[in-house]
């Protein structure tokens, strides 16, 4: 007797084998609705429709599923399904649109217009969720998304509060996701906290940071822990340093407005990084789970040792883009974009070096680094290993002997290398740095899934394991801080400039120089 797992009416059989449909009905979720504050934006449009599609299309999602889309902006529940089917189109991974999938998948999509402050639209919303509930099944299983500006995540939170929408029948489950920002330093993420932890229990909240949906990001858990080759090397008697570079090769992309406020210490150390950080740091977890996972993440956050006001210049650089070229077009300076002051000091480049006062760390310098206009878009991670203690083949090597590097691609390269040492053919003993590279595109010929869909998944299912912690979020914020008091100690009106499509500041390089080492380039 075959078991056929719930399913959107109208999804076609499944192709995959047995294991595969078992795995498929353990990662169902219950029956649930989807509200997405919000929906009339970029984000809904170019991911979180998208990615719920694709999850249709994998039918991983639950019998009845129904989403609300809850906006400002004026239009019907049929203008609003047509935005969402144009959306899907372009921007799904599941290409081309499949009509039987998209018309079971539309048949749970509405729309209800309201502002976000006024507590009176949500009575519209209750009577919809309670129609799902009658109509579709839903169960009063909800999952509230905060697609929104930052500012209105916590009235949004306290007027679910107010309409009773934080609660459920018995048995059932509601659920918040928050987008990132989540605040502006520690002290406005703190408030932030309390006003939703007011209104939802901490298990109930989700702060989503995309990175973590990356399957490259979680095969970082994956290729530490269940090899045993790597991990016992991973520590301070063998790592000489570690590089965490994220790179972007655009601008501020008419965000000048935010980014005058936020900078890239702000927009990408205290979210991705610390994120990078934390795994490539942390100690191995009692179990793969929401709560041991997050202990041994935060755990790596509070080891940072502090960097003092007086010192941030020997361990902080920053930097601003000037007018250069990228991928052979010349682009403007930072100061020449929309909204951005003509005499703005905000960092759009910063490395930055810290230590972990911790047993397995000590004296083992991380160096992250960020920037807007480098050349390219590219995140990796890269372990430099010490040399070896006695170099035999100095007098005889083909060029200079380099160290041994691991280095983990995020994106858009996903993969793994290791660079190593080999004889070079012929009578003498000369040796040659090669690259052992392993590609996650052609190793498994598919096609990883958007880190929106995992994500998504997950808060369904109630695993929180890829979202951050309340603690989590402050830490990092505790780090950023700090390292803005520093540099707000010795304010400046100029900051060194590095033209686009460059690899950042000179004084990046001497920052590095200084240390008898260089910036990888990825």
């Amino acid at each position: 007797m075959s078991i056929t797992p719930p399913t959107l009416a109208t999804a076609p059989a499944p192709t995959t084998n047995p294991l595969r449909e078992g795995l498929r009905i353990e990662r169902t979720p219950a029956p649930c609705a989807m509200v997405i504050f919000g929906a009339s934006g970029d984000l809904t449009h170019r991911k979180l429709m998208p990615a719920l599609y694709d999850l249709a299309v994998e039918r991983l999602l639950p019998a009845g599923f129904s989403i609300v889309g809850f906006a400002r902006q004026d239009m019907s529940t049929s203008v609003f399904r047509a935005h969402m089917r144009d959306a899907v189109t372009q921007y799904a991974r599941r290409a081309p649109l499949d009509e039987a999938i998209w018309d079971s998948f539309a048949a749970g999509l509405t729309y209800v217009r309201g502002d976000f402050t006024d507590v009176h639209a949500y009575d519209a919303l209750v009577a919809e969720l309670e129609r799902l509930d009658r109509e579709r099944g839903t169960l009063g299983n909800r999952l509230y998304y905060l697609a929104t500006p930052p500012e209105f995540y916590g009235p949004i939170a306290e007027n679910l509060g107010r309409c009773g929408l934080q609660h459920g029948p018995a048995g059932s489950w509601q659920r918040l996701i928050v987008e990132k920002p989540f605040g502006h330093d520690l002290n406005s993420a703190r408030t932030l906290n309390n006003t939703i932890n007011s209104i939802f229990d901490e298990q109930a909240v989700y702060r989503i940071d995309h990175y973590l949906g990356k399957e490259t990001v979680q095969n970082i858990l994956a290729f530490r822990f269940a090899n045993g080759i790597f991990e016992p090397l991973w520590s301070r008697q063998y790592v000489d340093h570690v590089q965490i570079t994220v790179a972007e090769s655009l601008g501020v992309e008419g965000r000048g407005g935010y980014y005058e406020h936020a900078g890239a210490i702000r927009d990408m150390v205290q979210n991705h990084m610390m994120q990078l950080l934390s795994l490539i740091a942390m100690e191995p977890p009692i179990e793969l789970a929401a709560d041991p996972v997050r202990d041994e993440k935060v755990k790596v956050l509070r080891a940072v040792r502090p960097i003092q006001p007086a010192l941030t210049h020997r361990f902080t650089v920053r930097a601003q883009y000037d007018r250069g070229f990228v991928h052979g077009s010349e682009v403007v300076g930072y100061r020449d974009e929309e909204r951005v002051a003509a005499d703005s000091t905000t960092d759009t480049y910063v490395a930055l070096k810290l230590f972990l006062d911790n047993w397995r760390w000590a004296g083992v310098p991380f160096y992250l680094r960020t920037g807007k206009r480098l050349p390219k878009r590219v995140t990796e991670v890269a372990i430099q290993f010490k040399r070896a203690p006695h170099l035999l083949f100095h007098a005889d090597t083909a060029e200079p002997m380099e160290p041994n590097v691991l280095a983990l691609g995020i994106q858009p390269n996903e993969g793994i290398s290791l660079k190593f040492a080999v004889k070079v053919p012929g009578p003498t003993m000369q040796l040659r740095s090669v690259n052992m590279a392993f590609n996650y595109g052609s190793a498994f010929n598919i096609t990883s899934p958007d880190a929106y869909e995992r994500l998504l998944l997950d808060a369904m299912l109630g695993d929180s394991t890829l979202f951050t912690r309340r603690d989590e979020v402050e830490q990092a914020w505790r780090i950023v801080d700090q390292i803005v008091a520093g540099w707000e100690t010795a304010p400046v009106t100029e900051l060194p400039t590095y033209a686009a499509g460059t690899w950042g500041p000179q004084a990046a390089d001497r920052f590095m120089q200084d240390d008898g080492r260089a910036w990888r380039q990825p």
